[in-house]
């Protein structure tokens, strides 16, 4: 009965639409009788701010916004209250779903069946958390959208238009940038004509795909970023860029400088861990994975690991990591999934690291309940040891995916000596 359902998309995306409905209008009836919201805050700092938008006035009116003004003014329907308040949730959730038809359609790419393409895609679509998310008003899945929309331009070769969504993904928020090295690299287009001017050096590493693309995204987001500027002066680059330099949360935070922000933002100190975390956590994902992993002539199979491995690690690496942040990599993990140790070693491997991942969050989440909610003061050592431990399993399994992309590549190689060993043979 299980596998039966995967050979219908209507009765997935059903199911998922249905998961996504329920949860919404449970969320609805429990803020109506309940003082513990199911609606996160910030839905209500991105509808407050669409709110002054209506009104002509700036987003960032309303304390706390430190997003592109895009988004508020999406969500300027959401203003018609109360009919209209919930659309934003319902615009996320239907991202969602999006999203799963984008993943669908990679694996198929892929050369998978329309069957198993369903069931990794239910790992995202069927997904509680991500329906959870999504109908609580985070926009993570319009975001997670956008960012599988430019991968699969990119697998299809639409080089322009995937460097156009990559700069506006990157405006949307600012972490999508750390996929332009990958993209760049991945790239095997020929090299630019010999009367262009360039130096022979140069022409082996500019080609013309990678500049159509690095023009296409570099050209969006500086245009996006200029008319945001000129409607909302200097307080829009410190909201929705600056600002994250500096932000010292550690409410809600799963990140492993949890406690050391707590403690920065009573006694400031010259350390300032909350500049100098950027730096082991760009010099994964922005350089030693992309050089490492990158540079595959198979974008289609190990591009989207190595683009897992990069957002795993900018986010186990991150100084704030929340619940949402999950979505910026899980929507990766269906086109791992199929190749991956984890499913060729379920027992070994693949179980071990699911309950290691949702018992080390479970941990974390009891710790915070009782320091948010109780008033107990758990940040050392329940807190602390709660977030080393998050921290040191997310490790380990990014560990497993850059092996996997590593393995891959050598295999690949091997095969490739196989085959001019055999031409060679034929030659002879």
């Amino acid at each position: 009965m299980a596998i039966q359902i995967f050979n219908s998309p209507t009765t997935v995306f059903g199911l998922a639409f249905l998961l996504r409905l329920g949860m919404l209008l449970y969320g609805i009836y429990q803020d109506s009788v309940s003082a513990f919201k199911y609606t996160d805050v910030d839905y209500y700092v991105f509808t407050d701010a669409a709110a002054y938008v209506a009104k002509g006035q700036s987003p960032y009116l309303r304390a706390t916004y430190r997003y592109t003004p895009l988004l508020s003014w999406i969500l300027v329907p959401t203003t018609y209250r109360p009919l209209w308040f919930h659309s934003g949730k319902a615009l996320f959730a239907l991202s969602d779903l999006l999203a799963g038809w984008l993943l669908m359609r990679l694996l198929q790419r892929n050369g998978y069946s329309r069957s198993t393409s369903l069931r990794y895609a239910s790992v995202w679509l069927l997904n509680p958390m991500v329906a959870n998310i999504s109908t609580r008003g985070s926009s993570e899945g319009l975001l997670c959208a956008l960012i599988l929309l430019t991968l699969y331009l990119f697998t299809t070769n639409q080089t322009t238009l995937s460097g156009i969504l990559l700069g506006l993904s990157v405006h949307f928020k600012i972490y999508p940038f750390i996929y332009a090295p990958t993209f760049l690299l991945a790239l095997r287009g020929p090299p630019l004509p010999s009367d262009a001017g360039m130096p022979q050096i140069f022409n082996a590493i500019i080609s013309t795909q990678r500049t159509n693309l690095a023009l296409a995204a570099l050209g969006t987001f500086t245009i996006l970023n200029l008319v945001m500027f000129n409607l909302y002066g200097p307080e829009f680059l410190q909201h929705t860029f600056l600002h994250h330099l500096t932000r010292l949360d550690h409410r809600h935070n799963f990140s492993v400088y949890n406690t050391l922000l707590y403690l920065s933002s009573y006694t400031p100190s010259a350390l300032s861990i909350e500049r100098l975390a950027f730096l082991p956590q760009l010099l994964l994902s922005v350089v030693l994975i992309p050089f490492s992993l990158a540079t595959t002539t198979n974008p289609t199979t190990s591009l989207p690991a190595t683009l897992l491995a990069q957002t795993l690690a900018f986010v186990t690496f991150n100084k704030v990591v929340t619940s949402q942040y999950f979505l910026w990599y899980l929507v990766f993990l269906p086109l791992y999934l199929p190749q991956s140790t984890f499913m060729r070693h379920p027992k070994t491997v693949g179980l071990p690291a699911l309950g290691a991942w949702v018992v080390s969050q479970a941990v974390w989440l009891q710790q915070g309940y009782e320091l948010e909610f109780l008033g107990k003061s758990t940040f050392v050592p329940g807190l602390w040891v709660a977030g080393l431990g998050f921290f040191a399993v997310n490790c380990w399994i990014l560990g497993v995916v850059v092996g996997d992309v590593v393995g891959s590549k050598e295999d690949k190689g091997k095969r490739e000596e196989k085959e001019k060993r055999k031409m060679a043979e034929k030659v002879e």
